[in-house]
């Protein structure tokens, strides 16, 4: 959902981007912004070339949605390759979407990924309130304290109402489909209007974190 929205971001506010999505069989970007999409192979070092590529020759921006099973292939790759170095010599910032929920496991994630942190990259903590705002985990773990020593950036991707996600996941539409009326989402006006502000105060969290 946060590929999602982001990708919905650039488009509304004209932003050229390629988007490239490693979720091969589920992909959220392959399937609903195609038309911006390729498929990604977080351990293919050819498809990383091209990305870098892509990065380094074009003035776009570019989103990667990054699956979690291939986060680790995806590390490896970038160490070989030391990516990140090359990325500051180019002149081009990285930039990290952490997306985390209040659960425990997304606490000891979080943990491993700051053990890693590499100050060549800007890192974004994204709360993921769509499956729950109680984050007192994450608030009694410790982990707040290293997240605000290294100033890593915070933004909410706040809760919507579950039947207007649903309806908007069940037809397979995009965002900007289920903003318009009589697209066949099936989304009534008030659950348009609802889509909107979510979209107005994710717009704003974003805005935020890119300046």
């Amino acid at each position: 959902m946060l590929a999602r929205l982001l990708a919905q971001y650039f488009v509304d506010h004209q932003i050229p981007f390629i988007a490239f999505d490693s979720d091969r069989p589920h992909g959220a970007l392959l399937r609903l912004y195609a038309d911006y999409t390729a498929p990604f192979l977080a351990n293919d070092y050819l498809t990383l070339d091209h990305i870098m590529e892509a990065i380094v020759t074009s003035e776009q921006t570019i989103l990667v949605d990054l699956a979690e099973q291939s986060r680790d292939a995806l590390a490896t790759c970038m160490e070989e390759s030391d990516l990140l170095t090359l990325a500051g010599e180019s002149g081009v910032t990285a930039r990290y979407w952490h997306l985390m929920d209040s659960g425990h496991d997304s606490v000891e994630l979080l943990r491993a990924v700051l053990e890693k942190y590499d100050a060549g990259m800007q890192y974004t903590r994204v709360l993921n309130q769509l499956r729950g705002d109680d984050f007192s985990i994450l608030r009694h773990s410790g982990s707040l304290e290293q997240v605000q020593a290294l100033g890593i950036q915070t933004m909410d991707l706040k809760r919507q109402h579950a039947g207007t996600m649903n309806n908007i996941d069940a037809q397979s539409g995009s965002l900007w489909a289920a903003q318009r009326a009589n697209t066949g989402h099936g989304l009534g006006l008030l659950q348009r209007q609802r889509l909107k502000t979510w979209l107005r105060l994710g717009y704003r969290e974003i805005a935020k974190v890119m300046g």
